[in-house]
């Protein structure tokens, strides 16, 4: 388009919220067709729906570097500002944020639509007031429309992040401070939505909408939201003045910083601005221009050749680097088209294909392609490349199966926020790179794949920034405690309780086990509505336990009882092992008579699990024994049924034949190694054994009883008294069972009768193991090895240790002639 026209040029200048943005959609609409470029492209998108609402899909199209939404017959066009299709002539166009024709990067483009672009009928240049003398000067003739703001701007100066007002806004400059600040937010507040440049349409949109619907009263973004995105936001809040422009770290501009903070307010709500997380203070000269929407006016505009020459490679290059002639104008940095094309221009492959207008314009195109993600220039710069010699070699397109792969590497949705947010960036190129029909054969098929993967990486991204940054739970107690009212709280069945219909902790048996809202100043609040419904349901389930079936208590193996999934005591050292004390898990709502009913109760769970499982040392405890018997069971009943042989071998000596009966009728086998109860070497009763050891003996953990059924396992020296509370024996390098030694042993002792013996095949069967395991054992009981040719036989040992039999005392017998008998017959006579 020409600088000379007909058409009415209007400059529409002010501050933010002062509605120039709705202006210019409601003259566009005024017109039979009209286009407006935009600064991001989800403005763009923002206002592509709404005209679409108003006049149909059909009418309108939407074209920007990424997208494209192109009816059959168009008759409005909503573009992002580097992609107007200016050779498109409509009766109205607009250029918004005009004054980013001063920006370092973008700005040669805006100040090119300025000089360029115009409609048939009018022509409409939104933006600061700042840019009032430079419209002046280089739109002689236009008019000019100031917009007040409507509603006032103020500073509150300084608030920590977690006494941030609602429909706050925080806005920092690197990824890196939005995703720290979001983290705070979200322990404090319950939740932020996160906007960024960096995170695609899709994603932006619905952390925008998070925000909107009130799901979050907070939202942290870079300095992205200064462009025009509607949003009601209250309160906008500095965590940095200082950004990265590109080059270096700058401090804001007031000009920027106003562009930023009057986003706080909306139509004619009044909004505040400040700074938060350790920013250090506004000035006040600052505060004041930024209040007054009073800027340094812009004085000079970004410029590029925008026609440049494509008559050679050389050519492009220069002209590109050709300074403008106007002094308002400076000739702006090389941006990363340029740089890509000087990067190619030096590869003598390059150069070699690049040899007429047309393959020049093409390279052009190609170094274009926006770097959408930043990490590395040289990579970026590999695929311009390759692009171009696809491009330029004989089939002059883009393979398609090369395609397939780069998309389809990035077709998958695992991986955290960075890794999502990478491979979002990625397929923005592709998508851009489809949106040229005439560097693809299947044009609109791939354009297609490329959304539908952009839009799966971006639903994915939302769903893990969310899920990071937001926590539902703490959001809406916040805003119920906000109300300041009473809160509902309740236990559900599963034990959760809840307040205002929130997860807040668990209650396990009668613990009470916050979650993390129940903590700071809010969470006071919280517990004590919790507090509540937890003390009736304490109390409630107090009174369950103490009528509750014996098989709803349970024991475990941290030696604690258990019921309803939960620990309610532990068992401690009592005045015997088979008498273990029970101390109740504190429980802050369990007090008085309701806390010793349920202590009783658990105490007569164990006792009459204890009798139950390990019957035979109660009533070995009753039984009427003479003096060594007696003795012989105290120790059996205080070891828990298993008692090496040695430490009782005089008194089972001096067992009478009636003490051995009631012995042998209790179940007390009196072994070659031990002297044992049979039945309580089975699994289940080895299991409370252990138990009941642990707690005498202050164990946190019970010792794990060995696998059922097996006859042998590992030894362990440190453990002899587990390993034959368990019910084995250490022999050399194994233990075994005891039962299994004390068979064997009887087995050797019918073998020896008859001679020496050998180790028979029944002998191995019997322990499952090799004959020389057997014969460790046989040296064990008192055996030796003699060889007899090519047999090995084994006898007893003479020198083996016997017990020594305590002498009997014969009675006194007196001579019943005798001083003494006489003296007797006196006493019993008396």
């Amino acid at each position: 388009m020409s600088l000379s026209h007909d058409g009415r040029v209007v400059a529409v200048l002010g501050p933010t919220n002062t509605g120039k943005t709705h202006l210019a959609v409601e003259r566009m609409l005024g017109h039979k067709s009209g286009m407006i470029g935009l600064p991001l492209r989800l403005l763009a998108r923002e206002v592509y729906d709404r005209i679409v609402r108003q006049r149909g899909d059909r009418a309108v199209a939407l074209i920007t570097g990424e997208e494209r939404i192109m009816p059959a017959q168009p008759t409005y066009f909503v573009c992002t500002v580097e992609a107007m299709p200016l050779t498109r002539r409509v009766d109205f166009l607009a250029v918004d944020e005009i004054q980013l024709a001063a920006d370092p990067e973008r700005g040669h483009v805006f100040t090119s639509r300025l000089l360029r672009a115009r409609g048939e009928r009018e022509t409409m240049f939104l933006g600061s007031d700042s840019m009032l003398p430079m419209l002046r000067r280089l739109l002689p003739g236009a008019d000019f429309l100031s917009r007040p703001r409507f509603s006032e701007l103020s500073c509150i100066g300084e608030r920590k992040l977690s006494r941030l007002p609602r429909r706050s806004a925080i806005v920092g400059f690197s990824a890196n401070d939005v995703y720290a600040i979001a983290e705070l937010v979200r322990r404090h507040r319950g939740g932020a939505a996160v906007i960024m440049g960096a995170l695609s349409p899709r994603t932006r949109n619905a952390q925008v909408a998070l925000y909107q619907s009130g799901e979050v009263d907070y939202l942290v973004a870079t300095d992205a939201i200064g462009m025009g995105l509607n949003m009601d936001v209250d309160h906008v809040a500095f965590a940095g003045l200082r950004k990265f422009d590109g080059r270096s770290h700058r401090p804001l501009s007031a000009a920027e910083l106003g562009q930023i903070a009057g986003r706080a307010g909306r139509h004619m709500n009044d909004g505040t601005f400040g700074t938060t997380a350790n920013c250090e203070p506004l000035d006040d000269g600052i505060v004041e221009l930024v209040t007054q929407h009073t800027f340094e006016p812009v004085r000079q505009l970004q410029w590029r050749n925008d026609s440049p020459s494509f008559s050679s490679l050389s050519a492009l290059v220069h002209s590109l680097r050709q300074s403008p002639q106007n002094d308002t104008l400076v000739r702006s940095r090389d941006a990363d088209d340029q740089i890509a094309l000087e990067m190619m221009a030096r590869q003598s492959d390059v150069v070699d294909r690049a040899r007429g207008p047309a393959s020049v314009r093409q390279l052009w195109d190609v170094c274009r392609i926006p770097d959408f993600v930043k990490a590395s220039s040289d990579t970026h710069h590999r695929l311009l490349q390759r692009i171009y010699f696809h491009l330029t070699s004989q089939h002059s397109r883009l393979p398609e199966d090369w395609i397939a792969r780069h998309v389809k590497r990035l077709d998958r949705i695992d991986g955290d926020i960075d890794t999502l947010a990478g491979r979002i960036a990625h397929i923005r190129t592709w998508t851009y790179i489809t949106h040229r029909s005439d560097w693809l054969d299947k044009s609109r098929y791939w354009q297609e794949r490329s959304r539908a993967v952009e839009d799966s990486l971006s639903d994915a991204l939302h769903a893990a920034l969310t899920q990071r940054f937001v926590d539902r739970r703490t959001a809406v107690l916040y805003r119920s405690l906000k109300e300041q009212r009473d809160l509902f709280a309740a236990v559900t069945a599963d034990d959760d309780v809840l307040v205002e219909g929130q997860y807040v902790g668990k209650l396990r048996g009668m613990q009470f086990h916050p979650d993390a809202a129940a903590a700071g100043a809010e969470g006071r609040s919280i517990r004590a509505a919790a507090n509540r419904v937890l003390g009736r349901e304490v109390a409630k389930r107090a009174a369950e336990l103490v009528d509750a079936a014996d098989d709803s208590i349970s024991w475990k193996d941290d030696n604690c009882l258990w019921w309803r999934s939960a620990p309610v005591a532990r068992l401690a050292r009592g005045h015997d092992m088979l008498h273990p004390l029970i101390d109740l898990i504190p429980v802050e709502r369990l007090h008085g008579p309701l806390r010793e009913q349920v202590r009783r109760r658990l105490v007569r769970w164990v006792e009459t699990t204890v009798s139950r499982e390990l019957a035979p040392l109660v009533r070995l405890r009753a039984l009427t024994l003479s003096g060594p018997a007696r003795g012989l069971a105290f120790q059996l009943v205080e070891s828990l049924g298993v008692l090496p042989r040695q430490r009782v071998n005089s008194m089972a000596h001096e067992l009478s034949p009636g003490d051995r009966r009631q012995l042998r009728e209790s179940g007390v086998r009196l072994g070659y190694q031990d002297v044992f109860i049979a039945s309580l070497l089975r699994p289940g009763k080895t299991e409370i054994r252990l138990k009941l050891w642990a707690a005498h003996h202050g164990q946190d953990e019970v010792p794990p009883a060995p696998p059922p059924g097996r006859v042998r396992i590992e030894a362990n020296a440190k453990d002899d008294d587990v390993t034959a509370l368990s019910g084995f024996r250490r022999v050399g390098d194994y233990a075994y069972r005891i039962d299994i030694l004390d068979r064997l042993g009887r087995m050797a002792q019918s073998a020896v009768r008859t001679g020496p013996f050998e180790i028979s095949h029944d002998m191995q069967s019997l322990i499952g193991s090799s004959s020389a395991d057997v014969a460790v054992i046989l040296r064990r009981l008192g055996y030796i090895a003699e060889t007899d040719g090519d047999r090995e036989l084994y006898r007893k040992n003479p020198k083996a240790k016997r017990p020594k039999k305590r002498p009997v005392r014969a009675k006194n017998r007196t001579n019943e002639h005798s001083p003494f008998a006489e003296l007797q017959r006196l006493r019993r006579n008396s």
